[in-house]
C-alpha cells in the first residue's frame, strides 16, 4: 500500500482543520491525525490513536475468543469495525506490520479490505513496517527515557529483504533471513539499528533465544502461548540434572548447542501430563532451560550496554514476559533503569506501528507514555445493565458507592471466598491488572490451590500474583520502587513469605504489581481496607478467564464466566453480584 501524498501535504491538511474547528471546542479532537496501528501477525491486535491520545487499543482474541489469534483477511469488516468505536472517522494514516507467516502472500486481500471498510481520507498515508521496528516504537516511545539502548527478542520477525529500517548488516549467500534479535541505539530524534541476529530458513539449524525458548516449550506443552508455564515450572527442578551446557553466546548471537537440539527431540520423554512421563524429569528440562535462557539473556545484555554505553534499557519481543530473566537484567547487569511494557509480545507492535505513523509520517511527537495498560473501549453503564437483566439465579445488589462496594467485597476476600473483577476498560496486554481480575486472600496456601484447580483448571504449579500498595512493597518484596505491569519476578522477604504463602512461588519470589497513588483508585480502596483489617497490603491476582479462554472482555462474557466457574462474588461496578447457590469455600 503507498502513500499518496507527502508528509508536508498531510501537515497542512491537518492544519487547516484545525483552523475550521477552533470556533466549535467540542470537535477538538479533529485538530489531531488520526491514526490506525495494525498487527497481522499472532496475537493480532489494532490501536486507535488521534494525535498523542490513545483511543483505545485492543487484541483480536478478545474479540473472537479465540486465543493468540492470527490476523486474516475479514478482520476490519467481520471483527473490529462492527464491535470497536471510531472506526468510521477519516483515517488519516495507517500502518501495519507482518511478519514471516503466509498472510504476505495475501496483501491485496487486506488492502481491498481496507479500502471498503474503512473511511480513508484524502491525501492518507500509510507504510508497512517490519516487524522488529514495530516493536521498537511499542517500547522505546511510550517509555520515559530520553535516550536507551533497545533489545528485540523473539522467535522470528520479517524478512531481511523486507526490512525497512536502515540497516546494512550483511547477510551473506542468498536465501530467506529472517530477523531473530535486533539491537538499537534510540533517542526522541533518531532510531538506530546498531546490528541483528538473523537466521537463515534454508539452515535446518534454528537460532536465538526465543527460538530456543520455543523450542523448549514445545517439548514439554505443545500449542501457543504455554511458556509461561516453563517458568511455573522450572523452579520446582534442578538445572544441573541433566548435564545441559549452557547457549552459545557470542556478543549478540545466540546458538543453540547440539546437545540441547538433542535432547529437546525427545518429546516422548518430556510431554508433561502424558502416561510414563515423571514430573522430575520436566521440571529439571525446564530448570536447565530456563537457567540457560537466562544467563544467555544477561550476556547479550552486556554486549549492548557496552556497546552503547546507554544507562536505559527498553526489553520488547515475545521474551519480554519472562519475568525472572527481567528481573535478573536490573539486578545483574550495567543498566540503571529496565522498560518492559505491558504488551511486549507481538500483541504490543500495534500500538508501535500507530506510534511510527505518528510520529513518521504525521510528524508528530509522542507525548504519550504507558502509565497503565487499560487501553480497551470503555464499557458503557448500559451494557453492564443489560448483561444483568434477566439473572434470576443471581442476587444483584447496587452499593451505594465505591468505598461501600469495596467494604462488601473485603468482607468476601476476607472470609476466604473469591472474587471476580470486572472495571472500566479492560488490559490490553495478557496480565490483568485489576480491570479483569479475580482476587483472593493471599494469607492461604489452600486458596491458590483452589484456583488453580477448581476456578482456572489449570496445572498446579502455575503461581498466582500480589497486588500491592506500592508505598508498602518494599515491606514485603525486594524491589526497589513501582511494579505496575507485573513485569518482574521479585524476592518475597523470608519473613513475610509464611503471611502471604498463596502467592509466593517454591524458589520464594512473586510476579507482583503495585499500586500506587495515581492508580486505580478501587484497587487502591481494597489494598488499604485489607490492610487495616489484616495488617497485609497485598492480594492474590489473577485473570479473570477460565481454560484455553481469553481474558472476558464485554460485561456478558464477565457474567458468562462467573456462572461457569465456582466464583463467590462478581464485583462489576456499580453493581455486586452474588450466587443464590453459593460454592463451596476453598479447602
Amino acid at each position: 500500500m503507498s502513500s499518496s501524498r507527502s508528509n508536508s501535504e498531510l501537515e497542512r491538511r491537518i492544519a487547516g482543520r484545525r483552523v475550521a474547528t477552533m470556533a466549535n471546542q467540542e470537535i477538538t479532537m479533529n485538530d489531531a491525525p488520526v491514526v490506525l496501528g495494525v498487527n497481522r501477525t499472532q496475537d493480532a491486535s489494532v490501536c486507535l490513536m488521534h494525535g498523542s491520545q490513545l483511543v483505545w487499543a485492543i487484541q483480536k482474541e478478545r474479540l473472537t475468543r479465540h486465543k493468540h489469534h492470527w490476523g486474516k483477511p475479514g478482520d476490519f469488516r467481520d471483527h473490529y469495525a462492527p464491535r470497536l468505536p471510531g472506526l468510521d472517522r477519516p483515517i488519516d494514516v495507517l500502518v501495519e506490520c507482518y511478519s514471516s507467516d503466509p498472510e504476505i502472500g495475501q496483501l491485496p486481500l487486506y488492502e481491498a479490505e481496507l479500502r471498503e471498510t474503512l473511511r480513508l481520507a484524502p491525501g492518507w498515508q500509510s507504510r508497512r513496517i517490519s516487524h522488529h521496528l514495530a516493536h521498537v516504537y511499542s517500547v522505546f516511545h511510550p517509555s520515559p527515557f530520553r535516550d536507551a539502548a533497545v533489545m528485540i527478542v523473539d522467535g522470528q520477525g520479517s524478512q531481511v529483504s523486507a526490512l525497512t529500517e536502515h540497516w546494512n548488516g550483511a547477510v551473506g549467500v542468498p536465501g530467506d533471513w529472517r530477523e531473530v534479535s535486533s539491537f538499537y541505539r534510540a533517542d526522541r530524534e533518531r532510531i538506530e539499528c546498531i546490528d541483528k541476529q538473523v537466521w537463515n530458513r534454508d539452515d535446518a539449524e534454528l537460532v536465538g533465544l526465543g527460538m530456543f525458548y520455543f523450542l523448549l516449550t514445545q517439548t514439554m506443552f505443545p500449542g501457543e502461548g504455554n511458556e509461561g508455564k516453563i517458568m511455573g515450572l522450572a523452579p520446582h527442578g534442578d538445572p544441573r540434572a541433566l548435564g545441559l551446557p549452557p547457549l552459545d553466546v557470542d556478543g549478540f548471537h545466540v546458538m543453540i548447542p547440539a546437545a540441547w537440539r538433542a535432547q529437546l527431540r525427545e518429546r516422548a520423554r518430556f510431554r508433561y501430563g502424558e502416561p510414563g512421563v515423571r514430573f522430575s524429569d520436566c521440571a529439571n528440562l525446564a530448570a536447565a532451560g530456563q537457567r540457560a535462557f537466562e544467563e544467555a539473556l544477561l550476556q547479550v545484555a552486556r554486549w549492548l550496554h557496552a556497546t552503547t554505553g546507554m544507562d536505559n534499557l527498553c526489553f520488547a519481543g515475545g521474551t519480554g514476559l519472562n519475568c525472572s530473566a527481567n528481573e535478573r537484567l536490573l539486578r545483574e547487569t550495567p543498566f540503571k533503569h529496565v522498560f518492559i511494557p505491558p504488551a511486549p509480545s507481538d500483541a504490543g507492535t500495534s500500538i508501535g506501528c500507530a506510534l511510527y505513523g505518528l510520529v513518521e509520517l504525521a510528524g508528530q511527537r509522542c507525548e504519550w507514555r504507558w502509565t497503565n495498560d487499560y487501553l480497551g473501549p470503555e464499557p458503557r453503564l448500559d451494557a453492564i445493565e443489560a448483561a444483568l437483566a434477566d439473572c434470576a439465579d443471581l442476587i444483584v445488589e447496587r452499593p451505594p458507592g465505591r468505598d461501600v462496594l469495596a467494604v462488601h467485597m473485603l468482607d468476601l476476600l476476607c472470609a476466604r471466598k473469591v472474587v471476580g473483577l470486572f472495571q472500566g476498560r479492560s488490559e490490553f496486554g495478557p496480565r490483568a491488572l485489576g480491570h479483569r481480575s479475580i482476587l483472593g486472600n493471599p494469607r492461604h496456601g489452600h486458596v491458590r490451590d483452589w484456583v488453580n484447580a477448581s476456578v482456572k483448571q489449570r496445572e498446579w504449579f502455575r503461581p498466582l500474583a500480589p497486588v500491592v500498595l506500592e508505598e508498602r512493597v518494599s515491606d514485603f518484596f525486594g524491589v526497589a520502587g513501582p511494579s505496575p505491569f507485573m513485569q518482574f519476578a521479585a524476592p518475597v522477604h523470608p519473613e513475610m513469605a509464611a503471611l502471604v504463602p498463596a502467592i509466593t512461588h517454591v524458589d520464594g519470589t512473586a510476579r507482583l504489581q503495585t499500586v500506587g497513588p495515581r492508580d486505580d483508585p478501587l484497587l487502591r480502596a481494597l489494598l488499604k481496607g485489607f490492610e487495616a483489617r489484616t495488617g497485609v497490603p497485598v492480594l492474590l491476582n489473577t485473570s479473570f478467564n477460565g481454560k484455553d479462554e481469553p481474558i472476558v472482555e464485554t460485561p456478558e462474557e464477565a457474567v458468562a464466566a462467573f456462572r461457569r466457574m465456582p466464583l463467590h462474588a462478581l464485583a462489576m461496578p456499580p453493581f455486586l453480584v452474588r450466587k443464590r447457590v453459593e460454592p463451596e469455600l476453598p479447602e
